[in-house]
């Protein structure tokens, strides 16, 4: 946590990571599909020279950005995302360039495996999280942004850094395999696509083609024929 909040004083700190990418088809992630998706913040720490934020806050931010970036999986297996936030400082405006503060996130992620029951990583995976360098956050956010766009920005930060580490795992130790190979240990042949992308592929193959829609439209369906009454 120290580590952290020393880092966050530099102003040349800035984020690796691009989180503008949920309209792009999702990275390869084999048979992931997300369960449950559980945040906590038990023992949030605010760092120094930051805006207050409640657990509330973060949980809610957070929450929203881990189902926008996960959901869109639709593999076969189900597997759990659970995301410990730890501390936190979100910039206030300081004097440009020199003493300008940056947002800093820091939480800790664990997977579990729900067919095994089981955590595929034995110790909390940290994440330290960092505000995106742009036009805007040159010289702080604290000067530019609202607490609760620096939040959901630190938040959208954490989430496609979490996809990258999974990406990363399923890579080296195969996590989201069937077989249980890594994926860099297969030919590019032998990985499916995203399963969201099948489900859509499927759906359109099995949707009737016009013409047939046209004929199915114009039936003409008959009424029963009608019993003739007997005479009295």
């Amino acid at each position: 946590m120290i580590r952290l909040f020393a880092l966050c004083g530099l102003a040349i700190l800035a984020a690796c990571t691009n989180p503008n990418d949920l309209d792009e088809a999702p990275v390869y992630l084999g048979n992931f599909h997300l369960g449950h998706n559980v945040v906590v913040a038990p023992n949030l720490t605010k760092g120094p020279a930051s805006r207050e934020a409640s657990k509330d806050e973060w949980i809610a931010a957070m929450t929203e950005a881990m189902t926008d970036r996960f959901s869109r999986y639709n593999g076969t297996q189900l597997y759990h995302l659970g995301v410990s936030i730890e501390g936190y400082v979100l910039a206030v405006p300081g004097v440009p360039v020199v003493a300008s503060p940056k947002s800093a996130l820091i939480l800790n992620v664990t997977a579990w495996d729900d067919a095994a029951g089981a955590k595929l990583n034995d110790k909390p995976h940290l994440v330290t999280v960092l505000e995106s360098f742009s036009g805007s956050t040159f010289l702080g956010s604290g000067l530019t942004q609202s607490k609760e766009k620096q939040i959901e920005n630190l938040s959208r930060n954490a989430a496609k850094q979490i996809q990258n580490w999974l990406e990363q795992q399923n890579d080296k130790l195969g996590w989201f395999e069937d077989d249980g190979v890594p994926a860099n240990e297969k030919d590019p042949s032998e990985l499916t696509r995203p399963a969201a992308a099948e489900t859509e592929a499927a759906e359109a193959s099995e949707a009737p083609d016009p013409a047939a829609r046209a004929v199915q439209e114009t039936t003409v369906i008959e009424e029963p024929p009608v019993a003739p009454v007997p005479a009295e």
